[in-house]
């Protein structure tokens, strides 16, 4: 195998493991299935590749191949497209500056927010009753 990246990408509760190797055919799996059925969504497949279109690069110049895990379709995806920023900035340092302006490198720090005693979710008190 040519140079193969292993990164880790992390989105609310979601965690992708992204495997990306330089010299590629183009083919990337996510938990054994291909993007397109993993992600029926387009706006979700376009979230995934979105580092490569950043770049300008072709995706068929790697293979991607992703274990992920945990919190949804929405998480998982922001959480790969993370991995994939990261690995394509360990193969090349020089693409940072340009994936950092596209508010590509920095993860996403907010999470779900715990319910509290004595309310109905987190913040949401019950319905005030004057009598």
């Amino acid at each position: 195998m040519s140079n193969q990246v292993v990164t880790v990408g992390r989105r609310k509760s979601a965690v992708a493991r992204v495997f990306l190797t330089h010299g590629g055919t183009g083919k990337m799996v996510i938990n054994d299935r291909s993007l397109n059925t993993y992600f029926p969504q387009d706006l979700l497949q376009m979230k995934v590749v979105e580092a490569f279109k950043v770049l300008g690069t072709n995706v068929n110049e790697y293979d991607i191949s992703v274990n992920v895990h945990g919190g949804g379709v929405t998480g998982q995806s922001e959480a790969i497209r993370l991995g994939i920023t990261r690995a394509l900035m360990e193969i090349d340092g020089t693409t940072r500056p340009a994936l950092k302006k596209a508010g590509l490198v920095t993860r996403d720090p907010r999470e779900v927010e715990r319910k509290k005693p004595g309310k109905r979710k987190a913040r949401r008190s019950t319905q005030f009753s004057k009598r």
